[in-house]
């Protein structure tokens, strides 16, 4: 840990936040020359004050105990390259546009693969009305089911959300030459063109 970068970055976070020192002693509880002597790199938080300090200046706790925010590239505004995570604790979905350190249940999640499998579903496509009507062969079981359908097309996406025992269609907007997106909780993302 080296203490004058993570002091910087402390000062730095705290006045992109229009917070004093003694606003950030006030919320921890503790003196504020003692933030003073952080920001000088005199010194660095105790170890039980990093969580509480990441939550007052809104950065990741490993990012302030390195001394370093990690910023992204400015998103190139393709849809094309989204990101979709799945936290394999809560099956919570998330989805970006651009690269992202998402977490979910206290575990840093890794962007979503597709994956090239003998085991992708086949798909049923229709046109009804102004929707496609999307017909998926696969099971529903609680153990093994299709947890979300999403179709990305210029500059939109559709996410539907599925659940075991449901019957495994849904109905998305129709536009011509668009990307399906099926993610199966056993054998991971699968995309077809539609």
């Amino acid at each position: 840990m080296d203490n004058i970068k993570i002091g910087n970055l402390i000062a730095q976070l705290r006045q992109e936040r229009g917070l004093t020192q003694q606003d950030i002693a006030n919320a921890l509880s503790i003196s504020n020359k003692t933030i003073s002597k952080w920001e000088c790199g005199l010194g660095a938080p105790n170890i039980s004050l990093w969580a509480d300090l990441s939550t007052i200046l809104g950065a990741d706790v490993v990012d302030l105990m390195e001394g370093e925010m990690t910023l992204n590239e400015p998103d190139g505004g393709n849809i094309n390259k989204i990101r979709f995570y799945v936290c394999p604790t809560c099956h919570n979905v998330l989805v970006s546009t651009g690269s992202a350190s998402i977490f979910c249940c206290g575990r840093k999640l890794t962007q979503l693969e597709v994956v090239e499998d003998e085991h992708a579903p086949n798909i049923k496509t229709e046109v009804v009305d102004i929707d496609y009507f999307i017909t998926i062969d696969h099971e529903m079981t609680r153990n093994h089911h299709i947890l979300f359908a999403a179709y990305v097309k210029g500059d939109k996406y559709f996410l539907n959300r599925l659940y075991p025992e449901q019957d495994p269609t849904v109905r998305m907007p129709y536009m011509a030459n668009g990307q399906l997106y099926l993610y199966c909780i056993q054998h991971g993302l699968t995309k077809y063109s539609i």
